[in-house]
């Protein structure tokens, strides 16, 4: 579904809804440049790709952690209006979460790491690269905080080019 900038997020459910016969439960979506995404509602969803939507904010992150709290991989790349404040509402609906990439999203800072710690505790991979307000300490840290973390994508972090790989 990605770059089908008209279609919302009640048309999407209405579509996969509507399909005769009981369909599988739809376990993967990509909607990277879907500006008139308003709502999701998959329960069930396990990976989801929302990048390159500058216009998602705090309150539509909240919305999307609410509709989909069964997620284990997302996207967020790119989502400029996404701050720690929207993060500390929305992690706590994604326990079961893994990998999650938030490269690029330039209102985060040390804070969102702290929550992703705190509430997402199967988290193994995250890619924070690009992200000015996250330090390269900060993600030292989040990465010594955490030994089920594989891999932390940081590249220009604090203008810095540091990843780092178990």
């Amino acid at each position: 579904m990605a770059e089908c900038c008209l279609v919302s997020g009640r048309e999407l459910a209405q579509a996969l809804g509507s399909v005769s016969g009981a369909p599988p439960p739809l376990t993967s979506l990509r909607l990277a440049y879907c500006s008139s995404l308003k709502v999701l509602q998959f329960p069930q969803l396990r990976q989801l790709s929302l990048s390159l939507l500058p216009a998602l904010t705090d309150m539509g992150l909240v919305a999307v952690a609410r509709g989909c709290p069964s997620l284990e991989h997302l996207v967020l790349s790119h989502c400029s209006h996404i701050s720690d404040e929207g993060w500390a509402q929305a992690a706590g609906y994604w326990p079961r979460l893994q990998h999650l990439n938030l490269s690029s999203c330039s209102q985060l800072t040390e804070q969102t790491l702290d929550t992703i710690r705190q509430a997402c505790k199967q988290i193994r991979v995250l890619d924070v690269a690009m992200c000015p307000g996250i330090n390269v300490a900060a993600v030292r840290r989040f990465q010594a905080q955490l030994p089920q973390v594989t891999c932390v994508q940081s590249r220009f972090v604090g203008g810095a080019d540091l990843t780092l790989t178990l």
